[in-house]
């Protein structure tokens, strides 16, 4: 995969379609690899006419890592975090989102749709209220205002996403992060043992660095609340959520769109804090959808001939 130059880091990423089509910028969530895009999520939006460039955030994956920030404490972090205390990190996620806007100048991209999923979301909603004139649309895929106020995962979530295993091999770093995702997955469309293995492994075996997911954690503690951010953004919104999420329960949706103005709320049954292959089709509909209500009148066509695949699956 190419690499690009970005906000003085290496950032790892990937593309699909025509660089002459319109531009669609994927921000992943917390830890995740640019793999965790599903390939036919990015396949399809490509297929409807767009350039889709997913992503390494910094400290994940094959891009830059950011070592010389030391180790992190997360326990530490979370208490300060708890009791409204400053937390100390290496890098915001202000510092993500001039990354995002690195690799689009990079590559000689002046405005993008983006769509940020988790953290990605927060990233996404920083990026559109901060740098408007380089952001087409803003998709908030099951994120959050990141407001302490909302309600958080259940202990037994906080504790699991601070807590690692004390021995590091491969296998039980693996068991580790399936049972990781079976608490977060959809309830209604969970993955087999054998799915959910093959995808822990490849993200694994592509790259595994958990201090830079522990960093990035402590990114997303010290920045806070984006509430009053969330009143510059005036890029079409939309925010799609599940309404079986245990990770970021659904009332932070509700939040972003009470927040965003003339923002587009859908909330999908059974879905969890994942991208199951069940849902592709209605996300990516969905999303097609609101780019339509973005662009130009010609662009709708999209959206339109999408609509065949949709109901093929469907079938």
């Amino acid at each position: 995969m190419p690499q690009a130059k970005a906000n003085g880091l290496t950032l790892e990423y990937e593309t699909f379609g025509r660089p002459q089509a319109p531009a669609i910028l994927l921000v992943m969530g917390l830890g995740g690899q640019l793999t965790l895009w599903p390939d036919s999520f990015c396949q399809a939006l490509a297929e409807a006419g767009y350039y889709v460039i997913r992503y390494d955030n910094r400290d994940v994956g094959l891009s830059s890592k950011i070592d010389e920030a030391g180790r992190p404490r997360l326990m530490r972090a979370g208490l300060a975090y708890t009791f409204g205390l400053p937390v100390k990190a290496g890098y915001t996620l202000d510092d993500m989102a001039q990354d995002a806007i690195g690799l689009l100048d990079a590559l000689a991209i002046k405005h993008a749709h983006v769509i940020g999923t988790s953290m990605g979301g927060m990233i996404a909603q920083i990026l559109a209220a901060k740098y408007p004139k380089r952001i087409s649309s803003l998709v908030s895929l099951m994120s959050t205002s990141g407001n302490p106020r909302l309600p958080g995962p259940a202990w037994k979530i906080r504790m699991r996403l601070v807590k690692r295993p004390t021995t590091q091999d491969r296998e039980t770093l693996i068991l580790h992060a399936m049972g990781t995702w079976r608490l977060i997955c959809s309830p209604d469309y969970r993955p087999s043992e054998q799915e959910l293995r093959a995808s822990v492994e490849r993200g694994f075996d592509r790259s595994s660095h958990p201090r830079g997911l522990a960093r990035q954690t402590l990114a997303i503690l010290a920045s806070g609340s984006r509430l009053g951010l969330l009143a510059a953004i005036r890029a079409p919104t939309l925010i799609i959520h599940g309404a079986a999420d245990r990770l970021l329960p659904v009332a932070a949706a509700y939040e972003l769109a009470e927040h965003i103005a003339g923002a587009r709320l859908e909330i999908i049954p059974g879905m969890g804090h994942d991208l199951p292959e069940p849902l592709i089709p209605r996300i990516v509909a969905s999303i097609l959808r609101h780019f339509a209500t973005a662009e130009r009148p010609r662009l709708r066509a999209r959206a339109l001939s999408y609509q065949p695949a949709l109901e093929a699956n469907a079938a």
